[in-house]
């Protein structure tokens, strides 16, 4: 009896000992992997600087240039974020194209106003001027950037950075860019290089439609190649992957302006913007701006049928009609396509998008105009007068690849990522 209940308590003391074991093992295990969730973790420019970068503006006064793509990963707002921490003095608020509240159409002339939260003065950026003058800037020690860019060369945005620097150059102010990802990922570059004589508020430097670069990596591109020459400090993320499309960060997708609602809106955005250089609809006023395209002199199954039969990659083009509420054929029944991405890494923007122009052009030659907006968004005047004449897109491509290469050669000295 002795031995059966010896045997008992020692057996007890074996397992009480494994359990032990087992449960310091799973608290080591757990320990390594928090580790390995923390180094991998991903942060955006704004939470890098709040977290562990304040110094750049902590006991200074700040202006910040924002719209509201400028929020953290759980959607708080930069402005309330920097307005609320007693660490940070923020002073002023600069307004790009649509306003810091998202508030203004495309080319809709944005005022100066006080912001009903914060009460803080917002001066426009897209307005009487387009570059912070100096007395924008009187009650300021460092001007920062926050804004969430698509990874096309006409999106206006990183021309409002762009010039924000000159003037934080020319008035002795660090300038601080906040960093975010590329939607589109930040591996691939399309298209071709803007010609500096076709130089606008569309396209200031000579880079591609398609550039592959986040916001603070153009950012010093500008700086250095284009001879802005500020007092420059880009925030890098942690965690982000060149590879990845915004969908792949986790990040929810806040509306960078009105006409680019999704992910897939920006996917299309390099090459089926070039129809804002028509009269043809881009779908602005519809529900999928950039995805629909058509005009009420489109016959939409012929325009469908011949895009389909030029095999493009990631890409089917089907036939749709729809109403347009604003701009280009307001309130009239247009007819066209709405394109669909199959294969997003197969899909090839810009070359679709020159595609997509030159068919219906090639269909409708009586029809369709290439106004001068479209040298502007392609960047030279060559296309549009190949598309006349003919030309075909492969055609196009290898006469754009040399300058492309170039960048790309350039481009390589910039990347953070």
């Amino acid at each position: 009896m002795k031995k059966w209940i010896l045997s008992i308590l020692t057996a007890m003391l074996v397992l009480s000992s494994l359990s032990v074991v087992f449960a310091d093992h799973d608290k080591g295990n757990g320990k390594s992997q928090d580790k390995g969730k923390n180094k991998n973790k991903f942060a955006l420019g704004v939470e890098v600087l709040l977290n562990e970068k304040k110094d750049l503006i902590k006991g200074k006064k700040v202006g910040l240039i924002t719209n509201p793509t400028g929020v953290d990963q759980n959607l708080n707002s930069i402005v309330d974020l920097f307005y609320n921490d007693p660490e940070v003095t923020l002073t002023a608020l600069y307004g790009p194209e649509h306003g810091v509240r998202g508030d203004a159409q495309a080319g809709q002339y944005v005022e100066f106003y006080v912001d009903d939260v914060t009460g803080l003065p917002v001066y426009s950026l897209y307005g009487q001027t387009r570059k912070p003058t100096p007395e924008m800037l009187e009650n300021v020690d460092v001007l920062l950037f926050d804004i969430q860019d698509v990874g096309t060369r006409f999106y206006t945005y990183i021309y409002s950075m762009a010039l924000a620097m000159k003037a934080a150059k020319e008035n002795n102010i660090p300038f601080i860019v906040l960093d975010r990802p590329n939607p589109l990922g930040g591996t691939k570059v399309e298209g071709p290089v803007l010609d500096p004589e076709f130089a606008s508020f569309v396209g200031q430097y000579a880079i591609p439609l398609r550039h592959g670069m986040t916001v603070g990596e153009l950012a010093k591109l500008f700086n250095e190649e284009f001879g802005i020459h500020a007092d420059l400090t880009v925030v890098e993320m942690k965690g982000w992957k060149r590879k990845s499309y915004y969908d792949e960060t986790g990040l929810p997708f806040v509306l960078p302006s009105p006409n680019m609602p999704t992910l897939d809106t920006a996917l299309v955005y390099p090459g089926a913007a070039l129809i804002e250089g028509t009269n043809v609809s881009e779908g602005r006023g519809t529900t999928k701006p950039f995805a629909f395209i058509g005009a009420p002199f489109i016959n939409s199954t012929e325009l469908a049928k011949r895009l389909n039969a030029l095999h493009l990659p990631g890409v089917i083009f089907r036939a749709a009609s729809f109403t347009p509420s604003i701009s280009k054929h307001s309130g009239k029944l247009s007819h066209g396509i709405q394109i669909h991405v199959t294969d997003r890494d197969a899909y090839e923007p810009v070359e679709s998008g020159l595609h997509i122009v030159k068919t219906i052009y090639d269909l409708y030659p009586d029809q369709v105009t290439l106004t001068p907006f479209f040298n502007n968004l392609i960047g030279n005047d060559w296309i549009a007068q190949g598309i006349k004449d003919g030309m075909s897109v492969e055609e196009m491509k290898s006469r754009w690849e040399g300058d492309l290469r170039d960048f790309k050669k350039t481009r390589k000295k910039y990347l953070l990522y």
